[in-house]
């Protein structure tokens, strides 16, 4: 990642508003540096505590970081929080991801031809057990099938072509998906996809020249009389499932190669700011052979 991630870029958004000098103590630590421990929290789902543990103990991170255990100073979980939290009061999640999509841009990997729009559930506490006696009001409970699950999603919108996530909103479980399909779509594309929740969302982001594939109802096709219609339209819905399968990539990737299964946080905007973070990082892990054959560099 460190061949992979456009940190001039990314660092060019930071800097301009990255403190130089503390009020009092030490100057703060530097920015790149602070961002790379930023990334590696995000990449192996560490809290700050750990994260500070993992860098007196892991010489690879300590490197990657720049850092030299005899000569510089280790970040706390004091500092590594202030940097989280420098990062959600400045807005800079989802510049980051702009920055990441860019550069993805540039190197012929974001076509926008197309968008397939879905969204995942990520968990919050249920329990009441805790200092306020109560779950997280902006946290909400919404069924899937016969289960029950309570905490936000993530909705996304993913270039049919690459699979990458070009857009991401937030809102509670009980939200309906396709109530943001409209801020899903980046307004270039021909072609969007979608699963039967999306059902009628062609009304609701109304544009002349596009097409919309949406899934029909399974109980509707079921209940069709068997024949030659009923298999073309089980033909027809399964391309249009082959096409969607993509937009569970960056979900995999976030969810199983990033560790990231429940909230961390308390309300979205910190929530969503480290979701922001962790789809930009998806999008750089899903491309990174193809970054990494473009600078010349030779992957063992």
């Amino acid at each position: 990642m460190d061949k992979v991630v456009p940190w001039e870029a990314l660092l060019a958004l930071i800097e301009p508003s990255y403190p130089t000098s503390g009020r009092r103590g030490r100057p703060p630590m530097p920015a790149a540096t602070m961002l790379r421990i930023h990334f590696m929290q995000q990449w192996y789902a560490l809290s700050d505590p750990a994260m500070e543990d993992a860098l007196y103990e892991i010489e690879s991170m300590r490197r990657f970081a720049g850092l030299e255990l005899n000569e510089d100073a280790i970040p706390d979980e004091t500092t590594i929080l202030k940097f989280r939290r420098f990062l959600e009061q400045h807005g800079l999640a989802v510049k980051i991801l702009e920055a990441v999509n860019a550069h993805l841009s540039g190197k012929g990997l974001l076509l926008r031809q197309g968008t397939i729009v879905d969204a995942t559930i990520i968990q919050a506490p249920s329990s009441t057990k805790n200092e306020d006696k109560q779950r997280d009001p902006e946290m909400h409970q919404t069924r899937k099938g016969q289960q029950w699950y309570f905490g936000m999603k993530a909705h996304v919108g993913v270039d049919v072509e690459s699979g990458l996530v070009h857009t991401v909103t937030t809102a509670p479980a009980n939200v309906s998906d396709v109530t943001e399909v409209d801020k899903l779509l980046h307004g270039k594309e021909k072609t969007v996809y979608a699963d039967a929740g999306y059902q009628g969302a062609e009304k609701r982001a109304p544009k002349r020249g596009r097409n919309w594939y949406i899934a029909a109802k399974r109980g509707s096709v079921k209940a069709m009389p068997e024949g030659e219609l009923k298999e073309a339209v089980k033909h027809t819905e399964h391309m249009k499932a082959a096409v969607r399968s993509k937009v569970e990539h960056p979900f995999r990737v976030v969810k199983r190669q990033f560790g990231y299964q429940k909230v961390r946080f308390k309300g979205l905007l910190k929530n969503t700011a480290q979701i922001l973070t962790l789809f930009a990082l998806s999008n750089l892990w899903m491309a990174r052979r193809t970054l990494l054959a473009s600078a010349g560099e030779v992957r063992l």
